[in-house]
């Protein structure tokens, strides 16, 4: 059995910097013709200067033989101005500016402490249709993990809208039937990406046969019924969700510790991941919607025009890859999937 789509693009994942780029880079342009890459680094990338340089790194690790174009972001900080809102507008390169709340997740520690002080900055981004990406949780210690992206919607989300409703937002990698029902009851300025290990697993996947850390992501794995609802708006087909990985590596003493980092790596085998978990609720046929229409459309750029492949082909998943001197596992070690992507079947015009 073969599958031909649009050639797929990814609008959330995590590319890392200096040696790493080596590894993961040729991974995500192999699947994806265009990727929104996010800004966390250390230190984080908060200039359109700086997402200028980190753009040509990622360009250097780019294979020869296929066509990828990194979509830059900046990070938003407590400190950022509409100047700079301007200058990210007039490079071309800059398609978002990223929201982590302070200390949400990994290498967020730069993040904003209070929104209600951005909001010149943010009537700049509504003005020139540069759309926030939002980290959806709160980081309230008395708040429940599993309940801090429901908490986020009510309280900081909304009140957001109500108070910049021209914003364009991408409430990225959702987890819980809240955040579905948010989007789609939302305005047509507000859109969201889904990841593939949020479609394929709840959270028994943390504690299966004992403690999982590569299942180990933020936000958290959730209950079978956010699962559900998650692959329900997908097999939907409704155009405001789309595809965004969220792949995140760490070298594996990084997850294998007594205080772990958040991330799942999915660069490896994005698409078939993606296809696996649409085909086991019989929705294989809205994979091209989700994965090639709808990120473009939203984001306003061109659909891409090239094609790739999915044969069923079972194949496993290697134990391991290189990362940035050691090794990164990938989600499904040693497992076997059952779809192969094929690859482009020519450059897409992006």
């Amino acid at each position: 059995m073969h599958l031909k789509i649009t050639r797929p693009d990814d609008w959330h994942v995590h590319l890392r910097d200096g040696d790493a780029l080596k590894s993961v880079v040729p991974m995500t342009a192999r699947q994806f013709a265009r990727a929104i890459v996010m800004p966390n680094l250390v230190p984080p990338v908060t200039t359109t200067a700086q997402a200028q340089a980190y753009r040509a790194r990622i360009l250097a690790e780019v294979p020869g033989d296929v066509a990828f174009t990194p979509l830059m972001t900046l990070y938003l900080t407590d400190n950022t101005d509409p100047g700079e809102i301007e200058r990210a507008q007039a490079s071309r390169i800059v398609h978002g500016v990223k929201l982590y709340p302070a200390g949400a997740t990994t290498n967020s520690e730069s993040g904003v402490t209070d929104l209600t002080g951005l909001d010149t900055t943010l009537d700049a981004m509504a003005e020139c249709g540069l759309p926030l990406l939002v980290h959806g949780e709160v980081t309230d210690a008395g708040v429940d993990i599993f309940d801090r992206e429901a908490v986020f919607l009510e309280r900081v989300l909304s009140p957001l809208l109500d108070r910049h409703p021209k914003l364009r937002i991408v409430l990225e990698h959702i987890t819980t039937e809240q955040a579905v029902r948010f989007v789609r009851d939302a305005p047509d300025t507000v859109a969201a990406t889904i990841t593939a290990h949020h479609l394929l697993y709840n959270r028994n996947a943390l504690f299966r046969g004992g403690i999982r850390p590569h299942h180990y992501c933020l936000p958290i794995l959730k209950r079978e019924q956010h699962r559900e609802a998650l692959l329900n708006i997908v097999a939907s087909g409704h155009p405001r969700f789309f595809l965004g990985t969220d792949s995140a590596p760490h070298e594996r003493s990084a997850k294998e510790t007594a205080c772990g980092c958040a991330g799942i790596f999915t660069a490896h085998a994005a698409l078939e991941l993606y296809a696996t978990a649409l085909e086991a609720c019989g929705a294989l046929d809205r994979l091209e919607g989700f994965a090639s229409h709808f990120g473009a459309d939203f984001y306003r750029m061109p659909r891409n025009t090239a094609s790739v492949t999915l044969m069923k082909d079972p194949w496993t998943v290697p134990d391991r890859y290189r990362f940035d001197g050691g090794a990164v596992i990938p989600l499904g070690a040693g497992e076997t999937l059952t779809w192969r992507l094929l690859g482009p079947e020519s450059h897409s015009t992006v």
